[in-house]
């Protein structure tokens, strides 16, 4: 008909679409995320406040939509930003660390821990030397003095006894033996080997370690990444949800 070769054309069409061919397409059912009745209950007693009575079910589904895809973006940014945090940028060679707070907190802690080794030695010898004084008349104070002191001394004396129980043990105990490493194809000395598993290609690989590499990777998200992610955005930068945030 009008010069068109129907099987060049039937032909020339299987060709093209071949993977196509014998497929059916069909829609799915369209699932929402959040409860229906639920989700069309709360906002209509929000739009009520509004002066609107009705709410159809077509707009409870696009707000369900819309939820859904709202919070698979706030994931998605909050996990890229964990990553980033867990990262660090150590192993980049474009990146220069600019500033190292864990040291300089190392270097404060080591500082406060210097100043209370000072005052306790000067605790201790006021103590010591109250412990020592041999005045006829003692007043409650000194009283007070002596007998912390010999509580003080009892103190160091029980933790000396401690640390000598606990070298003597270790010494009784003797050095940790290291377990010696099987052989790939070596097994250990009382366990029976299956027909099954002598000679095939996955035996060596236990399931163990077959499910360790599966395992993926888990992106841990604590609350100071969710607040970097509020500072960020605009419509939660003054938001009273990123105060309440930071008071916790």
């Amino acid at each position: 008909m009008a010069g068109v070769n129907l099987n060049e054309e039937s032909a020339r069409i299987l060709a093209t679409n071949s993977e196509l061919v014998g497929t059916h397409i069909r829609s799915c059912k369209d699932e929402a995320f959040l409860h229906p009745g639920l989700l069309h209950r709360r906002i209509l007693e929000t739009a009520k406040k509004f002066g609107v009575s009705e709410i159809p079910m077509e707009a409870v589904n696009f707000i369900s939509h819309a939820t859904q895809s709202r919070l698979r973006t706030v994931l998605e940014k909050v996990s890229s930003i964990a990553q980033h945090r867990m990262d660090g940028g150590k192993d980049e060679e474009w990146y220069e660390q600019s500033a190292d707070v864990r040291s300089q907190l190392k270097f404060f802690e080591q500082l406060e821990r210097i100043e209370k080794q000072r005052k306790d030695e000067q605790e201790r010898e006021i103590l010591l030397k109250a412990a020592k004084s041999r005045s006829r008349q003692e007043d409650p104070e000194q009283a007070r003095l002596k007998q912390k002191a010999k509580e003080m001394q009892q103190h160091e004396m029980s933790l000396v006894r401690q640390r000598d129980a606990n070298l003597t043990a270790l010494a009784a105990i003797g050095p940790r033996k290291k377990r010696k490493m099987d052989s790939p194809g070596a097994t250990p000395l009382g366990t029976e080997v299956s027909g099954s598993s002598v000679g095939s290609p996955g035996a060596s690989s236990s399931p163990s370690t077959s499910s360790q590499r599966q395992r993926q990777r888990i992106t841990r998200v604590n609350l100071r990444d969710f607040i970097f992610y509020m500072e960020q955005e605009r419509e939660t930068a003054h938001s009273l949800l990123l105060y309440r945030a930071l008071l916790k």
